[in-house]
Parts: structure tokens; C-alpha cells; sequence
């Protein structure tokens, strides 16, 4: 299920294809081949009410883990990293580097649902790492909103792959069988028809 949960996996057909042929020829990780959507985080062990020191707690101890799961390339920098603006105090949840896409990478933890008003704030923190943290050989710092649970529209409408902010949800506990199964089986319907559709196109030519 690891495509299904690439964010390239939502991109349409000639965008998948697009990115495909770029790491094939010149080896170049582009976002949507780093970040996932939903991240599995059953290893934390939480209960079924927990806070967002809870869920942070449980990821620092259990940072190897949450590292695998975050994916290739990712290096762990700091815990509520804190920023000043106007003396006053912001605290970055967790904040890390990935070598792939040489960027810091800035991950804000959510109890509940995304919210539109998440986007200003973590605006706010990669503009200020662009300022302060960001080095000559860098690129711009990306940001992270893991939620419970998310909107798509919401996400959509706030245009937020255009501000280097990226929205996730997690889950604590993972899905049944029976609901893996179904996934998988429409992945693979979705597979077998788009593998049709481009048969028919070539033969059409």
C-alpha cells in the first residue's frame, strides 16, 4: 500500500507518468515521492484518549519507529524547537531534515481535525526558518500538519501544495483486515483500468 499512500498517488495519470520519468532519468525525489497520506502510527501504543503532549511524548520515544514511517532521507533536528517574533514565543513541534530534498522540515501535531486557520500558523514557522535556520545549499523549508482527520476540500480550496505546506492525517491503531483487503482491491481495480485505458489508446492510434 505504500503508492496508495504516496501523495503522488492522487496526482492525475500524466502527472504520475511525469514524475515517474523524471527519477528514472535524473534520480531527483520530488515531494509527493517523500510525504504520505495517511501515516500509520499504531506502534506509539496510545490509548484510546490522548493529548497532543501524549501523542508527542509517544513519538520522541519511539523516534526510530516514527522515522521509518516518515520515510527515506529524514534526519531529526529538535523537539518544540522554539522561535522568537516580536518577543514572542512559537513552539515547532518537531522539526527535521530530509537529505533527498535538502530542506528542513517543519511538523506541526494535531489532536483533532485540520482547521483552516493551521495554514497561517504554519506559514508563519517556515518563513521564519527561511529567515533564521535555512542554509546557502538549501531549499526552502516545507512544512508538515499531521491531523486526526482531514477535509480534502478544505485542503483543495487553501491551495496549500503552492505554500510548501502539506496536510496528512495519522492513524494511531491500523485498519482491519477486512478494510485492507478492500483498499487493496480497489487499488488494483484502479490499476487494472488504467492499464486498459492506455491499451485502448494505443491501439487507437
Amino acid at each position: 500500500m505504500l503508492y496508495e499512500r504516496t501523495a503522488l498517488s492522487k496526482k492525475p495519470e500524466r502527472m504520475i507518468e511525469k514524475e515517474l520519468q523524471t527519477l528514472s532519468k535524473h534520480d531527483t525525489v520530488t515531494h509527493d515521492l517523500v510525504f504520505r497520506d495517511p501515516y500509520f502510527l499504531d506502534f506509539i501504543e496510545l490509548s484510546d484518549i490522548y493529548s497532543k503532549k501524549d501523542l508527542e511524548t509517544a513519538i520522541i520515544h519511539e523516534m526510530e519507529s516514527f522515522i521509518l514511517e516518515l520515510g527515506a532521507g529524514f534526519s531529526f533536528i529538535s523537539r518544540q524547537k522554539r522561535i522568537t517574533i516580536d518577543k514572542r514565543d512559537y513552539y515547532i513541534d518537531l522539526l527535521f531534515y530530509n537529505r533527498y530534498l535538502k530542506r528542513l522540515v517543519a511538523i506541526d501535531l494535531k489532536i483533532g481535525e485540520f482547521k483552516a486557520e493551521y495554514k497561517g500558523q504554519m506559514q508563519l514557522y517556515l518563513r521564519w526558518l527561511e529567515k533564521y535556520e535555512m542554509q546557502k545549499d538549501e531549499n526552502n523549508p516545507i512544512g508538515l500538519i499531521l491531523c486526526a482527520g482531514k477535509s480534502d476540500e478544505h485542503v483543495e480550496l487553501l491551495k496549500l501544495s503552492k505554500t510548501g505546506i502539506r496536510v496528512a492525517s495519522y492513524m494511531t491503531k491500523l485498519p482491519s483486515r477486512k478494510e485492507l483487503k478492500q483498499t487493496l482491491h480497489r487499488a488494483i481495480q484502479k490499476a487494472r483500468a488504467s492499464l486498459q485505458s492506455r491499451l485502448t489508446e494505443k491501439s487507437g492510434e
